[in-house]
């Protein structure tokens, strides 16, 4: 019965890692059950889930779905595994936060998995600080229309100008008609 368990186990893992687009590990050593309920949350909300798993068991799983493994030093210890379903920029920046937290010391990180390179953390706090997907492509369409809107600006200026120069001539006129005014 306990190793249909395991195999009931590394199916629902196995299944979440396919859809996967990048794993991160973090060690979840003391953290109590109110820091880890919060931290859940805050993944979830960045289209994550965190998952608690035996490490061999997590690396069957990998292997099945056709995902690369993780270094050993990485697999050890009480692993706590963020799944990321949605854009990996989102999750990372909740994991750094957490784990950056002077608040709490018993979650620490240790690198991951981003589609098939591996991320040491210095690559995974490198990966928090850019900026979301979103907000990348705001800096796109900006950079985009920039040169249309000067564009805009300098024509409106020269058809402005002229408006005010028709204008200047018209109250000139009118002066000369009306010079007792």
């Amino acid at each position: 019965m306990p190793a249909q368990i395991k195999y009931e186990l590394v199916d629902d893992l196995k299944a979440k890692l396919v859809n996967t687009k990048a794993v991160f590990v973090g060690e979840y050593r003391g953290i109590t059950v109110a820091q880890s309920t919060s931290l859940r949350k805050k993944v979830r909300e960045a289209g994550g889930e965190l998952k608690v798993s035996k490490n061999t068991l997590f690396a069957i799983a990998m292997k099945e779905a056709g995902l690369n493994a993780l270094p050993e030093d990485m697999m050890k210890g009480p692993n706590i595994y963020a799944i990321c379903y949605d854009d990996p920029v989102n999750v990372a920046k909740v994991l750094k936060e957490y784990a950056n937290d002077k608040t709490q010391k018993a979650f620490i990180l240790k690198g991951g998995l981003l589609e098939t390179q591996q991320l040491n953390l210095a690559q995974l706090m490198a990966l928090a600080d850019m900026p979301s997907k979103e907000v990348m492509r705001g800096q796109v369409v900006r950079t985009i229309a920039a040169p249309l809107s000067g564009l805009v600006n300098v024509l409106s200026g020269t058809i402005r100008n002229f408006v005010t120069c028709l204008a200047q001539i018209r109250d000139k006129k009118n002066e000369n008609e009306n010079p007792a005014a």
